[in-house]
Order: structure tokens, then C-alpha cells, then sequence
């Protein structure tokens, strides 16, 4: 497992004083970016190389958000590579090595000068090593069931500035859930997240949030551009 040490800093936590949804995920793009570069395979490898690793998916565990001042580990391993898929175990642990949050996520390798998706070859799986076994995270759910459309509510529309894009110039994963989370109700605390992205939004797009109740008692969300199209659902438990 890769891992780095952090402290959960004032301006990533929220109202509660405790770690936000963004400040989560954003550690654990950072623990995954932080071993691409030291693996020789960062950002700049990638730009000369005209490749990306996009994510697909996220189901993120949470047991415990962190509070301000605390000491956290970060960590990642991968667990597997398919066609064109990696696969990516996270792990955010506290300073007694208790689990505070687990995820699994999806990730495909594209060119993005050609745009089409890259079948991962050696090459793209060596750097990281050898693959280790997912987290035990229970029954997967499978994809997010998306209620039929009579069945949702519009939100406040969000316009895409440039602090939301990342070196990819495409909205960066971490803001469509932070987007999605800000159009519905104060739920109690979320216990579950699980997000889809589709396709990405750009510089000057407008996301339309749709939202709906899900059976199991939390809320889906789905962000679409003005012509309908979707670029990312995620469903909140």
C-alpha cells in the first residue's frame, strides 16, 4: 500500500468542524496523484504521453469523519487491472490506525488525443506494483438505479468556473459530488456515497441537478448539461 501522513487542516473541514466531503476525496486523488509522481508516471508523464486515467466510479464507506487537528493516514493500493479498467482500493485511517473511510473506485485509461478509451497494457500497470486484495466493503450494489424521470426535482443550476477544472481542463471528480451534495436536503450524516461520471463537463457548462428520493431512504442526484445529457449521478446514503 501507498500511504502518506496528513493533519486535517481548518479550510478542509466543514460546518461540524469535521473533514468535508470534497476535503475526503480530495486526499485520496492526492494519495493516488502522489504515487503516480513518484512512481515516474505523474502529470507531466501523462501530458507528453497524450494518456489519462479517468474515473468512472466511486463507492466511498464512510465510518467516521475526521475532526480539525487530527492526524490521518492516506492510502491506496491497486487491486486489479481488466481490459480497460484499473481498479483502486483507499483507505483513510486515524493516528491508532482505526478505519475512518473505505472506497473502491474504477478507472480507464484514455487517449486523449485520439478521445477513445486505451486498453491498459505493462506499461501502464508496472509502475504501481503488484496488485493487493479490495477491502471487504460488503455486497456490491451494483450500478446507481436511476428512478424514473417523473420522479425527480430540479435544483439551482451550477455554471463551471475555472477552479473546478483540473490539468485534464475537465471538471474535476471530487466538485460533481460536492455539486451534488450541495442540491439536496441536510440529511443526517452520510454514512454512504456512490458516484457514476459520464461525461465530463468543460470551462462554461451548466450542470442542472435533478433530485430524487432513493428507496433505501437517501437521495439521488443526477447532474445534466442544458441538452439533457448526463455527466455524473451520485446517490447518498
Amino acid at each position: 500500500m501507498y500511504s502518506f501522513d496528513s493533519r486535517v487542516r481548518y479550510s478542509e473541514t466543514g460546518e461540524n468542524g469535521r473533514l468535508s466531503i470534497r476535503g475526503m476525496i480530495d486526499y485520496m486523488q492526492d494519495c493516488s496523484t502522489f504515487q503516480s509522481e513518484d512512481a515516474g508516471v505523474g502529470v507531466r508523464y501523462f501530458e507528453e504521453s497524450h494518456k489519462a486515467w479517468m474515473l468512472s466510479s466511486w463507492r466511498i464507506r464512510i465510518r467516521q469523519m475526521p475532526r480539525l487537528g487530527e492526524r490521518i493516514r492516506v492510502g491506496t493500493w491497486p487491486t486489479s487491472f481488466k481490459g480497460l479498467h484499473g481498479f483502486r482500493d483507499f483507505l483513510i485511517s486515524g493516528p491508532e490506525g482505526e478505519v475512518l473511510v473505505q472506497a473502491h473506485s474504477v478507472w480507464f485509461l484514455y487517449d486523449t488525443q485520439k478521445n477513445v478509451p486505451l486498453r491498459v497494457g505493462d506499461i501502464d500497470r508496472e509502475p504501481y506494483g503488484a496488485t493487493e486484495p479490495p477491502l471487504d466493503m460488503g455486497p456490491d450494489p451494483g450500478r446507481i438505479k436511476l428512478p424514473d424521470p417523473e420522479h425527480f426535482t430540479e435544483g439551482e443550476p451550477v455554471r463551471i468556473q475555472p477552479h473546478h477544472l483540473d490539468t485534464n481542463h475537465h471538471v474535476n471528480n471530487a466538485w460533481y459530488v460536492e455539486f451534488a451534495r450541495g442540491a439536496i436536503p441536510q440529511l443526517c450524516e452520510i454514512r454512504e456515497i456512490r458516484a457514476e461520471y459520464k461525461k465530463a463537463a468543460l470551462l462554461g457548462d451548466v450542470l442542472i441537478p435533478r433530485i430524487a428520493a432513493d428507496p433505501q431512504g437517501g437521495r439521488i442526484v443526477v447532474l445534466a448539461g442544458e441538452n439533457g445529457e448526463i455527466s455524473a449521478a451520485a446517490a447518498f446514503s
